[in-house]
């Protein structure tokens, strides 16, 4: 069941090739001009050109095969050589019922299924997410429900920092702290006797009182403390190495600043709508480091280098000079680039994905660059099997990161309630959900948050960098989630008056211009998808659910359909059904919820 853009694209393939003309050239797309014709091909301009002869004289013999198609209602030349094709009504009817009776909404299925993995979310255990890892979640899970729609098999994991200098950082700043913790501390690390499942079973009650505030509060003391003074940061080094050494006193009190995170992050990505499959980090591929490292040194790609240990990724015709993966420090430690690395091949080792895309803010670029190509001559991946899709950053008014007031970081979670009171006011304010249960109020609030902030950074390509702008991002007016939740639920509340007076819908019978505009916005879908798919870029489907609601939006208000007479009413109720169950699946690839009224 192919959309017509693409059904036409192939009856125009097959009249180019029929007068020994490329078929290449027979590219079918979305007219210009929809007031003069529905799609056009271009194709005779290139073919002329290639076969030496005039475009008009192609076009016109093209147009004359495409004559017959029981699909077009005319084809006609324009300019020097366009063939503008307008869709009969028939067509568009026989469209429309089967975008109807498509659980899938019109949307197809990848002919040949993958195993996708993307990498997002990247959170750091012990610090509160913060608006920087927003566009990360946000885009990374609309890519893993993208790939899942479309047929592949997806697996998206959050990938901790968790295992780093920073730890051992942390351990320091609480041991100074509280006495008792780091007594604790030595003990276990000191200890002879304890049980096999130590790692597993110990929970010391007295780290059980070291909370996410407290961590957030020590660690920018103690990382600005470890600029400043060189003993501090070598014993945050040592603790480091005792924490990926599993002592027992430095590892137990890691896994509590790792239990209280986890509680703040899955509150934050809950409150988003963003989930994983894994919650793996770093320190999951610790075990693997040892033997990956005599690995590479067995295949001979790792060098010695002022007592670090490296491996070289630089290639001859780059044009610019990118550094050596560092691996192994001249301290004898691990670096941040050597994780990345042990992940890839932990990946390949349990999923053998057929490609891995990390969504990562593009600052990253130059470090996944090296990372892959690292990871492509160890043989741990195949060439473009791994890929980066960077983005830009959300910004405040000064055209800079976004920060709070004060000039600092804003958390996630204060984002996320600032736009919860946000929507509170903006539903009362159009006198939506007033009269409704607290409960309810509630979580329609939410959704409308949740598809403010989501839409107003997904509606743009993820490459470039967007202004916050919460008044706007909230608003039931113009471009944003608010009003595509609006026009949803006002589709779901047409539907239930219509049952509730025993009207159900029928075949479709397109007669009307905004009937032809609204079949033709539905049968764009799977064309988004594609787009969107191809390009990792989820705003072609938020465009498209734009497009949608403003096409909906005009049908409604040119096209009676409760008090149309019957025949007309069901088609009408047939092309509202479409619409909205496009429209939810739509924003579902975009991790936006719709409410079932407002």
């Amino acid at each position: 069941m192919s959309d017509l853009k693409t059904g036409l694209s192939e009856a125009a393939a097959a009249a180019f090739a029929a007068l020994g003309l490329p078929a290449d050239n027979a590219r079918v797309t979305p007219s210009d001009r929809p007031d003069l014709a529905d799609f056009q091909s271009n194709g005779a301009l290139a073919a002329a050109k290639r076969a030496g002869k005039n475009p008009r004289e192609i076009a016109a013999a093209v147009a004359e095969k495409l004559q017959g198609d029981p699909r077009l209602a005319s084809v006609e030349i324009a300019g020097p050589g366009f063939i503008n094709l307008k869709v009969s009504d028939a067509a568009l009817s026989q469209r429309a019922d089967q975008i109807a009776a498509d659980p899938r909404a019109g949307g197809e299925l990848v002919p040949e299924p993958r195993k996708v993995l993307v990498d997002y979310g990247g959170p750091n255990v012990a610090k509160p997410m913060h608006v920087g890892h927003l566009r990360s979640s946000i885009i990374g899970e609309a890519i893993k429900r993208l790939y899942r729609f479309r047929g592949d098999v997806v697996i998206g994991d959050a990938h901790f920092g968790d295992w780093g200098y920073q730890m051992g950082l942390l351990i320091g700043a609480v041991c100074d702290e509280d006495e008792a913790v780091r007594a604790e501390v030595e003990r276990l690390n000191a200890a002879a006797d304890l049980p096999a499942e130590w790692m597993t079973s110990l929970e010391p009650e007295v780290f059980g009182k070291v909370s996410l505030a407290d961590l957030d509060r020590l660690y920018p003391q103690a990382a600005a403390k470890g600029k400043e003074d060189p003993a501090y940061r070598d014993r945050a080094r040592k603790l480091t190495a005792e924490l990926q050494a599993k002592k027992p006193g430095a590892y137990l009190l890691w896994r509590q600043f790792a239990k209280v995170t986890r509680v703040a992050l899955e509150r934050d990505f809950h409150a988003l709508g963003v989930d994983f499959d894994l919650w793996k980090g770093e320190s999951d591929v610790d075990d693997l480091i040892p033997s990956m490292v005599a690995e590479l040194a067995d295949k001979g790609l790792l060098v010695e280098d002022a007592g670090a240990r490296i491996v070289r990724v630089a290639r001859e015709g780059d044009k610019r000079e990118l550094p050596p993966l560092l691996v192994v420090s001249s301290e004898g430690s691990a670096m941040y680039g050597t994780t990345d690395l042990a992940t890839i091949l932990d990946r390949k080792n349990s999923f053998h994905p057929d490609q891995v895309i990390y969504c990562v803010d593009q600052r990253q670029a130059d470090h996944f660059e090296i990372v892959f190509r690292a990871a492509y001559l160890a043989g741990y991946a195949q060439e473009g099997q791994l890929e980066h899709i960077g983005f830009g950053t959300m910004n405040g008014p000064d055209g800079k990161p976004f920060k709070t007031r004060e000039g600092g970081v804003l958390k996630l979670n204060d984002l996320i309630q600032m736009t919860r009171d946000k929507a509170r006011e903006r539903l009362l304010e159009a006198g939506l959900g007033e009269n409704l249960p607290e409960a309810e109020f509630e979580d329609i609030a939410g959704k409308v948050a949740v598809a403010a902030l989501k839409f107003a950074d997904l509606q743009n390509f993820r490459g470039t960098s967007y202004v916050f702008d919460l008044d706007r991002f909230t608003s039931f007016e113009g471009k944003t989630g608010p009003y595509l939740l609006y026009q949803a639920v006002r589709v779901k509340s047409l539907l239930r008056k219509a049952e509730g007076e025993g009207a159900v819908g029928g075949p479709v019978a397109v007669t009307e211009p905004a009937e032809r505009d609204l079949v033709l916005t539905l049968d764009a879908f799977d064309a988004a998808l594609v787009e969107a798919y191809d390009k990792k870029a989820p705003n072609a489907v938020a465009e498209h659910a734009y497009r949608l609601s403003q096409s909906f939006s005009k049908f409604y208000a040119a096209c009676p359909i409760l008090s149309a007479e019957p025949a007309v009413r069901a088609s009408r109720l047939t092309l509202a059904q479409a619409t909205l169950r496009q429209l939810e699946q739509a924003l579902d690839i975009l991790g936006i919820a719709v409410p079932d009224r407002m």
